[in-house]
C-alpha cells in the first residue's frame, strides 16, 4: 500500500457533520443494523470481493460507520472492544489521515496466507501474524518493538514489509498494512470523486438517496453505490436529510 503523504483535494478530507442531518439507513430510522458489530458485518457486505479476484479481504472505512450511526463515540469504543479482543484490525489508509480500514482479523490472516503460498517470506509473516492476533491494537509499529518485544531481525522485517504486512512509515517505523490494496485504493478514491460529482451537477446539488443507487454509474465507479455512499455520507462530504419523499443527500461546499 503506497503511504506517501501526496497532498490531496480538500474534497477527500473527513468533514464535521453539520446538525439537524440524519445519516442515512441509521439505526433510528429502524432501517439498519442494530448493533456495531451487525452494521460491520453488513458494510462488509458490500465490499467487491470479484473485483479483487477474492484476494483482498473485506474492507470497510471507519467513517462509513458514522453514516448509520448517531454516536461516534459509541462506534469508536464498540470498535475498540472487537480490536482489543483479537476480532478486527484497523490500518491507516494514507491517502488520508482520517481514513481508517477496518478488517476482520480471521479475514486478514486467511487473505495473506493464501497470498504467502509457495513463498521464501510464508513462515515469517506467519510469525508476524501470531504476535498480530495475540491480540495486538496498534496501527504501526517501532524498531525497538519489533526488535525487543517481537524479536524480529532487520533481515526478517525486510521480509514483512516485502510480503505487503508492513510499510514504511519512516525511518524506524512502519505500518501495518493490507497486501495488495494499492487497486482497492485507487477504485476507492476515484469512485468517491464520481459520486460526488453526481450529486454536484444534481439540481442545487442534491440529490434523492434512492436515485443516486439506481443511477448508471461509469466505469470509474466500480464499487457497490451504497458503499460509496455510506462512505460520504459518514465524510460528511455530503448532507443526509430526511423529507418526504426520502432521504435527501446535498452536497457540501467546502
Amino acid at each position: 500500500m503506497n503511504r506517501k503523504r501526496a497532498l490531496i483535494s480538500d474534497t477527500f478530507k473527513v468533514k464535521k457533520r453539520r446538525n439537524g442531518t440524519q445519516k442515512f439507513g441509521a439505526v433510528s430510522d429502524g432501517d439498519g443494523p442494530t448493533d456495531i458489530r451487525s452494521t460491520l458485518e453488513y458494510l462488509m457486505t458490500l465490499f467487491p470481493r470479484k473485483l479483487f479476484n477474492d484476494s483482498l479481504p473485506q474492507i470497510v472505512l471507519k467513517h462509513q460507520l458514522y453514516s448509520m450511526h448517531d454516536d461516534k463515540t459509541l462506534v469508536d469504543k464498540e470498535l475498540n472492544k472487537l480490536r482489543e479482543q483479537g476480532e478486527l484490525l484497523m490500518f491507516q489508509l494514507g491517502f488520508d489521515a482520517d481514513a481508517f480500514g477496518l478488517v476482520f482479523a480471521a479475514d486478514y490472516k486467511s487473505k495473506v496466507l493464501a497470498g504467502e503460498d509457495g513463498r521464501a517470506t510464508r513462515a515469517t509473516v506467519e510469525r508476524f501474524l501470531e504476535k498480530l492476533l495475540s491480540p495486538c491494537t496498534e496501527l504501526s509499529f517501532n524498531k525497538d518493538k519489533m526488535l525487543r518485544e517481537f524479536h524480529f531481525t532487520d533481515s526478517a522485517i525486510t521480509q514483512l514489509v516485502k510480503s505487503g504486512v508492513l510499510t514504511v512509515r519512516d525511518a524506524g517505523s512502519w505500518w501495518l498494512s493490507i497486501p495488495n490494496s494499492g487497486k482497492f485504493t485507487k477504485y476507492f478514491i476515484q469512485g468517491r470523486k464520481a459520486v460526488l460529482g453526481m450529486v454536484k451537477k444534481s439540481k442545487y446539488s442534491e440529490v434523492l438517496q434512492a436515485e443516486l443507487e439506481e443511477r448508471r454509474t461509469n466505469s470509474h465507479v466500480k464499487f457497490h453505490m451504497k458503499y460509496h455512499i455510506h462512505d460520504i455520507v459518514g465524510a460528511g462530504l455530503v448532507e443526509s436529510i430526511p423529507t418526504t419523499s426520502g432521504t435527501l443527500l446535498r452536497f457540501v461546499d467546502s
